[in-house]
């Protein structure tokens, strides 16, 4: 669509504070008993993300129904269980990052075990934030709780850290393609899927909306490893300095854009499903989220 109104960066900045202050709300008190571990906590979360996720999750519902206030509690959720895992990969044990976002990692202000137990409150409270919100009528109650427990799980986050550990350096497409889809698209599709349920979406929108999120991750996971491989002197790496699970390790850098590109234009395609209304939020995320290796 093209919907020459609507102000992408201007939305994204109201959004980002609206979930912002409705973290800081929603998080347990720093000096609530364990006064240690709620600290941590909201270190980890109050730390200047994006909000791509919550935002997504609420941008879904309101192209559904044209509301976003039902998708709040569900975004939140996304972002605290987002959260947690990016505390758990940052483990000496994982990745073993010391520094996200411009401020030491959790493990490093707080010790190896407090971080483990903060991502494991994190996973706690993102389930808790899960079930505060209420599916529309033709979705079971549980059905937002179910949504972000498959994305979770074993064949979905957890599962695709799990192979990523076991894939680094991997030149196998196809391989590196499922560890993207687990360990990040899982997570986007969940977002707007969760929306959708908030929203009471139909069976078709709901295919619409998991179809739009599933190419939408892998987009975002691509033009990642473009940023990650580009220094600041803006000289990308050849694929053989590739020392991850990254799409570069098989293909150009060239090569990589178009497979980005691919999946934006399968995105928006996806959307046509969707009233359009209250679309614009959607379709100007997608092509946004590749733009930033431009």
């Amino acid at each position: 669509m093209n919907d020459t109104s609507f102000d992408l960066k201007d939305y994204l900045a109201t959004q980002r504070a609206r979930i912002e202050t409705a973290l800081e709300t929603a998080m347990p008190e720093a000096e609530r008993q364990p006064a240690l571990l709620h600290e941590a906590m909201r270190y980890a979360v109050l730390d200047g993300g994006k909000r791509l996720r919550p935002i997504l999750c609420m941008a879904a519902c309101k192209a559904v129904c044209g509301d976003d206030a039902p998708a709040l509690f569900p975004g939140l959720a996304v972002e605290v269980l987002h959260a947690y895992t990016l505390v758990h990969d940052d483990l000496p044990c994982m990745d073993d990052d010391t520094m996200r976002r411009g401020k030491p990692t959790v493990h490093v202000v707080y010790g190896e075990a407090d971080a483990v137990l903060t991502g494991d409150a994190l996973q706690a409270l993102a389930f808790e934030f899960a079930a505060r919100g209420t599916a529309g009528g033709r979705w079971p109650a549980s059905q937002l709780v179910t949504v972000l427990a498959k994305a979770a799980g074993s064949v979905g986050v957890v599962g695709g850290q799990v192979e990523d550990l076991a894939s680094i350096g991997s030149e196998d497409l196809d391989r590196i393609h499922w560890v993207h889809l687990h360990k990040t698209a899982d997570l986007f599709r969940a977002a707007v899927c969760m929306g959708g349920v908030a929203a009471n979406a139909t069976p078709a929108e709901m295919t619409a909306l998991e179809a739009y999120g599933k190419a939408l991750g892998l987009a975002f996971q691509i033009a990642d490893d473009l940023l990650d491989a580009t220094p600041a002197d803006g000289q990308e790496k050849s694929r053989a300095e590739a020392d991850e699970t990254t799409v570069l390790a098989a293909r150009t850098p060239t090569e990589a854009r178009a497979l980005a590109d691919a999946q934006v234009n399968a995105a928006m395609q996806a959307l046509g499903a969707l009233p359009t209304l209250n679309r614009a939020p959607l379709d100007r995320i997608a092509a946004y989220v590749v733009k930033r290796t431009y």
